[in-house]
């Protein structure tokens, strides 16, 4: 997807909710009310369409996005619930509240749309029309502000159009958003933590739960490798040694490729290419997955080729950086 498409603008009804569904089902991107903000939504398990959605946004970080659901059944199938985390749904659900929680070994979520972690970010949101979206397509649906980075946060579909015309497929006017702000953020990995004020207040939360909400973890605060939206905490980092912009491959290394392999391929303990045409959106779509996968293999170190720092290259060597950075 490139600057100079068409982006549709619809009014939010029966026909636009289902047209919008088959956009994202084809791997589109569609910007919609929810009651907190405007989303630019895109269908949670289709890595290649996430990785459009963090390029129309600019400046992608492959920060965690938060899916939403039509109901708690939904977010069931993709997190693991304690007590905490019942409680609060089943108070505030649907709402402004975003729960982060173990993600359950068969959820389908692109490991691209959680940045690699193992735990998600789940939200049912209070607006008929987003609702209805998520029905329509049968998924769940990630769907961060609908703004360029760095931009106000819109709150309406004109705020949309101005900051993502030409970069998006359709835009569903809903009105207003009426709340205003995002959504508040607790994670329900052990006792429940405040990762994010926001449109639902502490003291809500902490009334449902009997206790007050903690604060992230000393120590686990890095300021560009968030737990979930608005959090700052430790990414995911494979086990084996990165060698970045490697031009060949050394003995008994893994091969992270792009586009045509280096000399000593052959040797390599196994090769996945991000991309064999040099694609950028396919390799940030697979960066994730592939990493996993090639350190599950326990090699002690894995090469990894050169990727333009454009676009979303830029994004995918920043998490590179980060993953190849010694760690304490």
């Amino acid at each position: 997807m490139t600057a100079g498409l068409v982006t549709r603008l619809l009014p939010a009804d029966r026909e636009s909710v289902a047209e919008a569904g088959r956009t994202l089902n084809a791997g589109g991107l569609v910007a919609f009310p929810t009651e907190t903000v405007y989303g630019l939504g895109a269908d949670a398990t289709n890595g290649p369409a996430i990785a459009r959605l963090y390029a129309a946004k600019g400046r992608p970080a492959f920060n965690p996005l938060i899916a939403h659901v039509a109901d708690v059944a939904g977010a069931r199938a993709l997190a693991s619930f304690d007590a905490a985390a019942e409680r609060l749904a089943t108070a505030f659900w649907p709402g402004p509240l975003t729960l982060v929680l173990p993600k359950r070994p068969d959820c389908t979520v692109a490991d691209l749309a959680t940045a690699g972690l193992d735990s998600i970010a789940v939200r049912m949101p209070d607006h008929p029309v987003a609702l209805d979206i998520v029905r329509a397509l049968g998924r769940p649906v990630v769907a961060p502000s609908a703004n360029r980075s760095g931009h106000v946060s819109p709150t309406t579909a004109a705020h949309v159009m101005a900051d993502l015309r030409g970069l998006i497929d359709l835009i569903l006017d809903g009105g207003p958003a009426t709340v205003g702000v995002e959504s508040t953020i607790v994670a329900c990995l052990d006792r429940p933590a405040l990762l994010r004020p926001g449109g639902l207040p502490r003291a809500d939360i902490e009334r449902v739960l009997g206790m007050p909400l903690a604060e992230p973890p000393p120590g686990a605060i890095e300021l560009d490798a968030p737990l979930a939206p608005g959090m700052l905490a430790s990414h995911y980092a494979p086990k084996a040694q990165l060698r970045l912009d490697a031009e060949n491959v050394r003995p008994g290394e893994a091969l992270l490729a792009f586009g045509v392999v280096p000399p000593g391929a052959e040797r390599a303990s196994r090769v996945l290419n991000l991309s064999v045409t040099a694609d950028l959106v396919e390799a940030a779509a697979n960066l994730f997955s592939y990493l996993r996968a090639l350190d599950a293999i326990n090699s002690p170190a894995i090469a990894v080729m050169k990727i333009p720092n454009e676009g979303l290259g830029e994004a995918i060597n920043d998490r590179l950086a980060r993953a190849a950075a010694p760690r304490g």
